[in-house]
């Protein structure tokens, strides 16, 4: 009788470590998700995968980071706002969305701010970007970013030709929902219409607006072409994509695990920013082939546009900032 008492209680004991170890390994484990508007098929969405996957890998399944595309929980807006909020844990964003919280990041998504793409990664690269991070993590209670991605030149699509930049008075252009979109628009008198990115194709097809503006990977993922008949290749913003992790989540990880996202989010970024270097490159022989037109235009007049904007005095940014990146070689 005794041994079988002791023997239950030796079974209990152990049913109750499991339980409790059971219980801390579930604890241990956190889900994070990580929200963006754009398709599986685009090289953002499949090298966040890549993200998730070494992340789960580094951290020996401590942090699992489920990826949700295409405004599956919310256009861009809403998940700058989810981030705040704690409703999303890591997004993609662009720089003019950023820009909301932090104005001079902005600067990024500014119309003819970067000369090339050599211009564009210098400043990824260099010591005024991380002073931009830091700036926008000390408005925003600490979000964090980790990861900047090229997202390409923006481009307009259209179904009249453009040439000059009188010929783009009073079109009706969709830009995205943010204020620094409508600088280019406006200094050559077109109509800036802001749209989610995710009704954009119907707001062409309909009529709702005459053209967009957006890099080449883009319009061929969204498949703009299949309702605009012209693509001119205007290159009138460097665009960029910030991998911004919330502030709730960033200031609970340990070093070691800080050091793990940095270094595979930015690495995910560079991968992707490739990925779209390698787009760009092959697009214009195929959307030719698919029949469309493209143009290709002097950018200078364009760009003589916008420049009294770029450093006026209630630009989102100091002229001294437009000076200092003018300056990167």
């Amino acid at each position: 009788m005794k041994r079988r008492t002791l023997c239950s209680l030796a079974g209990a004991t152990l049913l109750a470590l499991a339980g409790t170890l059971g219980a801390g390994g579930a604890a241990a484990q956190t889900k994070l998700k990580w929200a963006h508007v754009y398709e599986t098929s685009e090289s953002f969405h499949k090298q966040a995968v890549w993200a998730a996957d070494e992340i789960k890998k580094k951290t020996n399944g401590r942090y699992i980071v489920e990826v949700f595309p295409a405004s599956s929980l919310g256009k861009e807006t809403e998940i700058n706002q989810g981030l705040t909020l704690g409703t999303v844990d890591i997004i993609y964003t662009g720089a003019a969305f950023a820009g909301r919280a932090y104005p001079p990041l902005s600067i990024a998504a500014a119309p003819f701010v970067f000369r090339d793409y050599n211009h564009f990664q210098a400043f990824r690269n260099g010591p005024i970007f991380q002073e931009l991070a830091q700036g926008y993590a000390g408005k925003t209670g600490g979000q964090h970013i980790a990861g900047y991605t090229y997202y390409g030149l923006r481009h307009m699509t259209s179904n009249k030709a453009i040439f000059k930049p009188e010929d783009m008075k009073g079109l009706k252009l969709r830009v995205p929902d943010a204020p620094l979109f409508v600088m280019f628009p406006k200094a050559v008198g077109a109509n800036p219409t802001p749209i989610a990115f995710a009704e954009v194709y119907l707001a062409l097809q309909n009529g709702t607006v005459d053209a967009q503006e957006n890099p080449l990977p883009t319009i061929e993922a969204k498949k703009f072409y299949e309702v605009q008949k012209y693509i001119t290749l205007t290159g009138h913003i460097t665009e960029s994509l910030v991998t911004a992790v919330s502030g709730s989540v960033w200031s609970k990880l340990s070093d070691a695990d800080k050091k793990i996202f940095d270094q595979v989010l930015w690495e995910a970024s560079s991968r992707a920013s490739q990925d779209i270097v390698d787009a760009e490159n092959r697009l214009v022989a195929e959307f030719e082939k698919k029949g469309k037109t493209v143009n290709k235009v002097d950018r200078a007049p364009f760009a003589a546009a916008v420049l009294p904007s770029l450093t006026a005095a209630d630009a989102p940014w100091p002229k001294s900032l437009y000076e200092r990146i003018q300056a990167i070689k």
